[in-house]
């Protein structure tokens, strides 16, 4: 592997990403690691600007006379999990834990500022951009966008890397287009009467109307998707009554859509509300309809997938760079940014969990699972990977 010089000594980062997967804090609420992080940039003598998007920070390394701009983003958010894993680094904070690896992203983003603070070896500017809330749906890449992310630190592309159960540890995988779909929610409430069970005449049951419209929801797709493209609806919850020897006045049933286009979006939505019309009518209920769009599908530039996967191969080789990876059903706020700037989505491999440490949990090391830990293995990877990106695209004629 090329990895930068630097980071052939890694054990400050470790300890680093350890300390903040011992202080996991939820979206918009990330007050610590981002005071943690604006601390060490400064330290750096980086420009750092706090309080974007509430928790958000971008430090901004300018250098020589270039010209050109690039983004480099980590996400700060932990998730509402309690965590299995009994190692010391374990989350000090009951319900939360850094379940899908955002304290390891983090630190390889700050591993990546501190060499080019020091080694001063590129020309232009380089903005390190800590986003907040990436997870449930905050869309915190969104509330940087409208807090004026890319207008105050202009980037003429951003890039973003996320740990994956790809291949062997380090390898990397991306492609040209949409690599990851969007995330969609919906909930549909049908209101009836409620009455005792034993006396169903003399209401209008919506529990009956739930079950009706889940099961019809399970076929929709084929009905409103074409089958050459890939979509996704999942029905996750249905809640009716309290007690059981009660028929409410409100049931609802909901779940997610992921999609890669936004005419599949569309069009399941649109479904949805139809669906769910019909079914409250026939059963003489009404229905009402969310349908929440939490981040659009993640598309990366062709030409910037291609910029980067050339400067992943200078880091791991050929061999282990996979630059056709197929789309995944997970979404990434990072999508916003995509559609804002041209850039690249691509993921890091974590291994297979055979970095365990002792007393780690029972569970799968797959991220969103209570037995995860990010792989320090891959931080000097992913830290090599940002600054010769960095010192490529900002060496361009």
């Amino acid at each position: 592997m090329n990895i930068v010089d630097s980071f052939a000594d890694i054990s400050r980062f470790v300890a680093l990403r350890r300390d903040i997967h011992r202080h996991p804090e939820l979206g918009f609420e990330e007050h610590r690691t981002s005071k943690l992080v604006a601390d060490l940039l400064r330290e750096w003598g980086i420009e750092v600007h706090t309080g974007v998007a509430g928790t958000g920070v971008v430090g901004v390394l300018r250098n020589g006379t270039g010209k050109h701009t690039i983004g480099l983003r980590a996400d700060l958010d932990a998730l509402p999990l309690q965590e299995e894993n009994r190692f010391p680094h374990r989350s000090t904070h009951d319900g939360r834990m850094h379940a899908c690896g955002h304290d390891g992203h983090t630190t390889m983003l700050l591993a990546a500022a501190w060499h080019l603070s020091r080694s001063k070896d590129f020309s232009g500017t380089v903005n390190f951009i800590f986003q907040p809330a990436e997870e449930m749906g905050k869309a915190g890449a969104l509330k940087m966008i409208e807090d004026g992310l890319f207008d105050r630190f202009p980037c003429e592309a951003v890039f973003a890397l996320h740990n994956f159960v790809t291949g062997s540890v380090g390898d990397f995988a991306l492609n040209h287009g949409p690599l990851m779909a969007s995330s969609n929610t919906w909930r549909v409430t049908l209101h009836g009467r409620g009455t005792h069970a034993s006396l169903p005449h003399t209401g209008i049951d919506p529990v009956g109307a739930t079950i009706d419209l889940a099961q019809q929801l399970q076929s929709l797709l084929p009905r409103v998707v074409p089958s050459t493209e890939r979509a996704l609806l999942a029905v996750t919850q249905i809640q009716g009554s309290d007690a059981p020897n009660v028929i409410p006045d409100v049931a609802w049933v909901g779940g997610t859509v992921r999609t890669f286009s936004v005419e599949a979006t569309d069009a399941i939505e649109h479904g949805v509300r139809r669906l769910a019309a019909g079914v409250a009518q026939a059963h003489g209920c009404t229905a009402e309809v969310t349908f929440r769009r939490a981040s659009p599908p993640v598309v990366n530039h062709e030409r910037e997938a291609r910029f980067a996967a050339d400067v992943m191969r200078e880091v791991v080789g050929a061999g282990r760079v996979q630059e056709d990876y197929p789309a995944v059903m997970g979404a990434e706020d990072f999508a916003h940014m995509l559609r804002a700037r041209p850039g690249c989505y691509a993921f890091i491999g974590n291994g297979d969990g055979g970095h365990r440490l002792p007393d780690h949990g029972p569970g799968p090391c797959i991220i969103h699972n209570t037995s995860f830990d990010f792989n320090d293995e891959i931080i000097p990877i992913g830290a090599s990977y940002f600054v010769r990106l960095a010192q490529r695209w900002l060496a361009q004629p």
